[in-house]
């Protein structure tokens, strides 16, 4: 079943992990994908296996934190395509770094990366998605949005920025039919799953660690077109691991 035949799909983050899992599986149902990441290597890479496969895709290396990049991208799709259907923004980054010792410059870049990189795409699909009837974009968050490690600040503020403007921005362009939902993941392994242990699964309530597909498949629901009611919303796709109270032994 080919769901999302004839749609232009935007992902930035597509060169490794979920970006990349995302990418192959939208092209996979039909999608002409734009696959975005600022490593030129590994986005081309994603983009070779979606067209070794038959699929449609294009690679744009960008850099998140120049707004000019930003703009030129969308400008390209639009002249391009005509179209953008569907924006994921998955791309993210941190510097893990005590609050005592994280310069400004590290925290600008992962905020400029991280949230401010999410508003701009945002703008700039939804600027296209209003010409054609509306469009679905999915903010990526994360579980850190809602609990933390030590040394994790600038992170967990650009992901907990990234709830808080998807509810602004569903509610700004109600009007257009754009719709804006977050998913926040919790563990989701991009490396050697077999190589986890078992109490890496049993911590979660699902009784596993997560995979990139559980993402896919999230992403899908939420950009068919069928399940436009659903907006504004955080989805929390962590097996359940938030909800589970652990005490010290």
């Amino acid at each position: 079943m080919m769901k999302f035949s004839d749609k232009v799909v935007v992902i930035t983050g597509a060169g490794q992990g979920i970006g990349r899992a995302l990418a192959l599986s939208y092209a996979e149902h039909g999608a002409a994908v734009v696959a975005v990441d600022r490593n030129a290597e590994t986005v081309q890479q994603t983009v070779n296996g979606i067209k070794e496969a038959g699929g449609n895709a294009s690679a744009h290396p960008l850099d998140l934190t120049k707004p000019e990049e930003i703009e030129a991208l969308f400008a390209e799709i639009r002249e391009r395509y005509g179209r953008t259907d569907v924006l994921i923004n998955n791309a993210g980054l941190s510097v893990w770094k005590s609050p005592y010792d994280i310069t400004l410059d590290e925290w600008d870049y992962v905020l400029n990366t991280n949230l401010r990189g999410t508003f701009l795409c945002a703008r700039e699909a939804a600027k296209i998605m209003r010409e054609h009837g509306g469009g679905a974009i999915v903010n990526l968050s994360s579980t850190r949005a809602l609990m933390s490690e030590p040394n994790s600040e600038a992170y967990a503020a650009s992901k907990g920025g990234i709830v808080a403007l998807t509810h602004a921005l569903a509610v700004s362009f109600a009007e257009d039919r754009i719709r804006v939902n977050a998913i926040s993941p919790g563990w989701i392994e991009n490396g050697d799953y077999s190589a986890l242990r078992e109490e890496d699964h049993t911590q979660h309530p699902s009784r596993r660690v997560g995979r990139p597909d559980d993402i896919v498949r999230t992403c899908f629901y939420l950009t068919e077109p069928g399940n436009d009611f659903v907006n504004g919303i955080n989805l929390v796709v962590d097996g359940g691991m938030t909800h589970k109270m652990i005490y010290a032994e």
